[in-house]
């Protein structure tokens, strides 16, 4: 195969200056995670300054480095690194013959990113493309474009957002031939002061769209009018997916199957589809949908996406499912610990309620960037909580203050939940409470860090 860039592509992308021919296979702007063959950008953040590691990289193995300012060994001179990443990421872009499909959503588009990536890898091995991790931001989405293989027949992309304009600036950069929007949730609602504005700004996807693009919405959400009435403006074609009886991509029926996910039966255009889903929970099976819809929107096989989404492992952090040694058998470790958001707290917890086990533990840390409606949105916990069944309840945060003073006053919770002074207290309770026949979910605003219960639960305590 061709190399991922030369370093005359770079200049020529870039407007840079090379002090020496080279080649590289991956890029990078985190020297931690530079290999042999790798590009380095020497980004200049708030934090730190990524010219202090281009030596560090270069022992990493790097084939050359972008930067600022000169240093030893192959580089690249440009005025502004960030600029310059921005610029590779375009050139990626502009070089390839590629389908590309843009995800963004309040919840479920990093899941989403990774299944339709899958689906598409699965039809055509080696020429599908996708953002790793949740590189969805200014930064994340032109490295994950300049990362894309000239080869590529397929990239997905995910794209989020904190605040009003960032998803029209980052679309420009992706120029989708099909849109997702995953859902429609209070996420970041402190920024945004309404769903509506949520709505608005998630819509900003349709804005890079190609021309004959195609949008698919969520026909399930109170926003899909809305959200239809922003697509029409950019999109060639609109396309529902979900449990609704309009809905173009529609659940007819699913069923739980024997590996904890769901079998389900689908109503696509032209025709039904049967198919397994690996991934447990009604918010998968709709995001499934989305999937397929995609699928046929870029011509692959619906038959072997099928298969993909019944291969699927879980994704760390969001929804991965690890077997425990504990007294009296296994444990159920439900690992949702990456992000969460009402929306995603109510749907988790209905999966954990309908996880087969003697008892249901749920750890659930503070929902972050809620601003004003913090407390409603916490206090509004307890009923899907409830309808969940958790006999044990474990709470990280002070924003859990409402739901916990609510809980104290119901005799019927009294020595079943605890407000946890900190997520090693959480550790060492569960590691002194847990036994065989448990269902732990483990979800929070990643940077609550119930992560580290993760990692000490699967390291043993180590």
């Amino acid at each position: 195969m061709s190399p991922l860039w030369t370093s005359a592509e770079i200049v020529a992308a870039t407007g840079g200056t090379a002090n020496a021919d080279f080649e590289c296979n991956g890029v990078a702007f985190d020297s931690r995670e530079i290999g042999p063959g790798d590009l380095f950008f020497a980004m200049k953040g708030e934090q730190a300054d990524g010219h202090r590691f281009v030596a560090q990289a270069f022992a990493s193995g790097a084939s050359g480095a972008v930067v600022s300012a000169p240093v030893d060994g192959p580089h690249i001179l440009v005025a502004d690194t960030m600029r310059a990443l921005e610029q590779l990421g375009i050139a990626a872009r502009q070089r390839v013959d590629a389908k590309i499909v843009g995800v963004t959503g309040s919840a479920g588009k990093t899941g989403t990113k990774e299944a339709l990536f899958a689906a598409l890898e699965r039809c055509k091995p080696g020429k599908a493309h996708r953002s790793v991790k949740s590189y969805n931001n200014h930064v994340g989405v032109p490295l994950s474009l300049a990362r894309m293989p000239r080869e590529s027949e397929y990239g997905v992309f995910e794209m989020g957002m904190n605040h009003e304009g960032e998803l029209a600036a980052l679309t420009q950069f992706v120029r989708p031939h099909v849109t997702i929007v995953t859902t429609i949730a209070p996420a970041h609602i402190e920024h945004f002061g309404s769903e509506d504005r949520i709505a608005d700004a998630k819509a900003e996807i349709f804005e890079g769209l190609e021309p004959g693009g195609v949008a698919i919405l969520p026909a399930d959400s109170l926003h899909f009018d809305r959200l239809r009435r922003r697509a029409e403006k950019y999109a060639a074609k609109i396309i529902g997916f979900g449990f609704s009886d309009g809905a173009d991509v529609r659940c007819i029926d699913h069923l739980a199957s024997a590996n904890g996910g769901s079998l389900i039966t689908a109503k696509l255009p032209g025709g039904m589809l049967q198919y397994e889903l690996s991934q447990p929970g009604d918010h998968w099976v709709a995001n499934s949908l989305a999937v397929l819809a995609a699928v046929q929107v870029v011509g692959a096989d619906l038959a072997v996406a099928g298969l993909a989404l019944a291969d699927m492992g879980g994704l760390k952090g969001r929804g991965a499912r690890h077997r425990l040694a504990a007294a009296g058998g296994e444990a159920i470790l439900i690992d949702e610990s990456y992000n969460a958001n009402p929306a995603s707290m109510t749907a988790t917890l209905k999966g954990l309620g309908n996880t087969n086990a003697d008892r249901r533990i749920a750890v659930l840390g503070a929902m972050r960037e809620l601003g004003g409606q913090s407390a409603r949105f916490h206090a509004k916990l307890r009923a899907p909580i409830e309808a969940a069944n958790v006999n044990l309840l474990l709470l990280v945060g002070e924003e859990m203050a409402p739901l916990v003073e609510a809980l104290a006053a119901d005799v019927a919770w009294a020595g079943k939940f605890a407000h946890c002074a900190s997520v090693a207290d959480v550790s060492d309770r569960l590691r002194s409470d847990m036994r065989g026949g448990d269902a732990i979910l483990i979800k929070g605003s990643n940077s609550v860090g119930l992560s580290a219960v993760v990692e000490a639960l699967l390291d043993g305590g180590d």
